[in-house]
C-alpha cells in the first residue's frame, strides 16, 4: 500500500502541533490543506487516524501507532535530503529554535542579525517559551536552555555570555520609603515581586557572598508567570510597588537610566550562561550546522 509522502508529513505535522491551526502555523500549510491531507490518508488506509472535535484533535490507537513508526522515518528522510545542502555554495532552508524569553531578549539580538546577513538563504524561526520541550516533538531543530534543564542525551554548545548574574532592584522612591536592605534576610520585611515558572515552581530568591548562600522565601503583592509577563514585574518595580529579581543584563538599562536602583549587589549570585542544545543524531541539518559554526566562531572572536 502506497501513501503520498506529503500526506504522511501533513499527518505528522498535525500530531506534533496538537491541532490543524497550530500545525498550519508551524508548517506554513493552511489548516484546510492539512485537514485534506489527513482525510486522503485515512481514506487510502481505510482507518480513522484522528478523532476531531471543535476544540481538539485526538489520535486514535491506529494514529498513535502510525506516528510511532512514521516520525523517525520522516526525520531520516529530511536529514537525507538535507545532505544535498552540503553541495550548495550557501546553506539554505529553515532553522527553528525553541528558547526561553530571556534568551530571545538577551542572547539572540547580538547573534541573529549578523547570522542572517551571513546566510541570506536561511530562514530563522524562533519560538519563545519557558517550558523545557522535546525539540523534535515540537518541530524544532534546536533549543536554548541552561545546564540544569538539559537532558543527558543532548549535544550542548555554549551560546551567549558564559557568566551571568541574577540581580535585585527597586525604585529609589520605594527604597526611600521602605528602607534599603543590607542583608538578604532584610527582604522578608519588603514587598517582593515574584515570578512563577509555567511548571508551577516559584522563582528562587537565592544569594551568595564569600561562600555563604542564603535562600529567601520571599512574599509580596504580585506574582506573574515568567515569560511574556516578566516585563510587568519591571514596570511594577519602577512604579514603586516593590523589589524585583531578574537577570542583570535585563535590568541594566533601567540602572543606567536611574529608573531602578541595584539592591544587595554584593550578594548577586553568578551562574553559567546558556547552551544551544540539539539531539545527537547522525546528520545535522545544514542550517543548524551553519548556526553552530557561527556561534562557535563568534565566541572565538570575543
Amino acid at each position: 500500500m502506497k501513501a503520498d509522502l506529503s500526506d504522511l508529513n501533513g499527518f505528522v505535522v498535525v500530531m506534533r502541533a496538537g491541532g490543524f491551526r497550530d500545525g498550519a502555523r508551524a508548517s506554513g500549510v493552511s489548516a484546510s490543506g492539512l485537514s485534506e491531507a489527513v482525510r486522503r490518508l485515512e481514506a487510502q488506509l481505510g482507518v480513522r487516524l484522528l478523532n476531531r472535535t471543535t476544540r481538539s484533535v485526538v489520535p486514535t490507537e491506529a494514529g498513535e501507532r502510525l506516528l510511532e513508526r512514521l516520525a523517525p522515518a520522516l526525520t531520516e528522510v529530511e536529514a537525507a535530503l538535507d545532505v544535498v545542502n552540503g553541495f550548495r555554495d550557501r546553506p539554505a532552508g529553515t532553522l527553528k529554535l525553541n528558547v526561553p524569553v530571556s534568551a530571545a531578549r538577551l542572547v539572540l539580538p547580538r547573534i541573529v542579525p549578523p547570522f542572517l546577513a551571513a546566510y541570506p538563504d536561511i530562514r530563522l524561526e524562533v519560538v519563545a517559551e519557558e517550558n523545557f520541550v522535546d525539540v523534535l516533538a515540537a518541530g524544532c531543530d534546536a533549543g536554548i536552555r541552561y545546564s540544569e534543564r538539559l537532558e543527558q542525551d543532548m549535544i550542548a554548545v555554549p551560546i551567549g555570555p558564559r557568566v551571568q548574574r541574577f540581580a535585585v532592584a527597586a525604585a529609589s522612591a520605594y527604597l526611600d520609603r521602605c528602607g534599603r536592605p543590607e542583608h538578604p534576610r532584610d527582604l522578608l520585611g519588603h514587598s517582593c515581586l515574584r515570578g512563577r515558572f509555567p511548571s508551577g515552581t516559584m522563582m528562587a530568591w537565592e544569594f551568595e557572598r564569600d561562600g555563604e548562600v542564603v535562600q529567601i522565601d520571599a512574599t509580596g503583592p504580585l506574582i506573574v508567570q515568567i515569560g511574556g509577563a516578566t516585563d510587568l514585574l519591571v514596570d511594577a518595580a519602577i512604579a514603586g510597588t516593590g523589589i524585583v529579581p531578574l537577570f542583570e543584563d535585563w535590568l541594566r538599562p533601567y540602572f543606567d537610566s536611574g529608573a531602578l536602583e541595584p539592591v544587595l549587589e554584593p550578594w548577586w549570585q553568578r551562574f553559567p550562561g546558556p547552551f544551544l542544545y540539539y539531539p545527537g543524531r547522525r546528520l545535522v541539518p545544514a542550517p543548524l550546522r551553519a548556526f553552530i559554526d557561527f556561534i562557535k566562531a563568534t565566541a572565538d572572536q570575543s
